[in-house]
């Protein structure tokens, strides 16, 4: 995937370092500084622990049009929505435009300085841009936050499909393993003398539809069951029963 993390001169080391992070939490390999206001990988490294080889690969350069040369693909983000007519995303679907750019192309995520963001001239650059959703009392959100929240949503788009572990399949519960069940949670439930101030049948008919709430295959099933008989068996090994 070719997809590159372009800063627009960040002022504040502690800020790239936090991109960084954010670049290593979420798979992402390529990150491009335009001059920025300082850089020093020992330290970078030092906030970022175990970063040094997404850092050694850092390219720097002097001005925007550089970085972007090559791209064939730009989002930018910005906080702020324009006067300028623009080709607006949310972050879900701009990481799925982004990654198909980035398999046939070269695409760039773009984000600007820490006090002023991107300028309507770098924004011109872009084929999308992309604002987050925030509240409107605090709308500014920290570089690596911005970042971040993009970052997870590219993570998402890429792995959604392998995130989720199969399910391993059984075989569906029977009315009649449902039944047996039943007759042993009310033997255990009995047991230990839980009915002894309440109805007996009010209390198995509500046990009965929270079993069915939530669909139960037949070794779920008869774990529950075994529980109950053990219940049993412990009460009459002590001599309770």
């Amino acid at each position: 995937m070719n997809l590159t993390v372009v800063l627009h001169q960040p002022q504040d080391l502690v800020n790239i370092a936090g991109v960084v992070r954010v670049m290593k939490n979420f798979a992402l390999h390529q990150l491009t500084l335009v001059a920025p206001a300082e850089f020093e990988s020992r330290r970078i490294t030092g906030i970022a622990h175990g970063s040094d080889d997404l850092v050694q690969r850092i390219v720097i350069v002097d001005d925007l049009d550089t970085a972007l040369a090559d791209c064939t693909y730009v989002t930018g983000m910005t906080a702020r929505q324009r006067a300028a007519k623009r080709n607006m995303q949310r972050p879900s679907e701009a990481a799925h435009d982004l990654l198909t750019a980035a398999r046939e192309g070269s695409a760039v995520l773009l984000l600007g300085r820490e006090d002023k963001g991107l300028s309507n001239e770098d924004l011109d650059r872009c084929h999308r841009v992309v604002t987050i959703p925030t509240s409107d009392d605090y709308a500014a959100l920290n570089l690596s936050h911005a970042c971040a929240v993009m970052a997870y949503e590219l993570f998402v788009a890429r792995y959604e499909p392998e995130f989720k572990s199969p399910r391993r399949v059984a075989e569906a519960a029977t009315h009649e393993q449902f039944e047996r069940l039943f007759f042993r949670a009310e033997e255990a439930l009995a047991a230990i003398e839980f009915f002894k101030t309440r109805n007996t049948a009010s209390i198995m008919r509500t046990v009965r539809e929270v079993s069915r709430r939530t669909p139960m295959d037949a070794r779920e099933l008869n774990l529950l069951k075994a529980m109950c008989v053990e219940v049993v068996r412990f009460l009459e090994r002590k001599g309770v029963r």
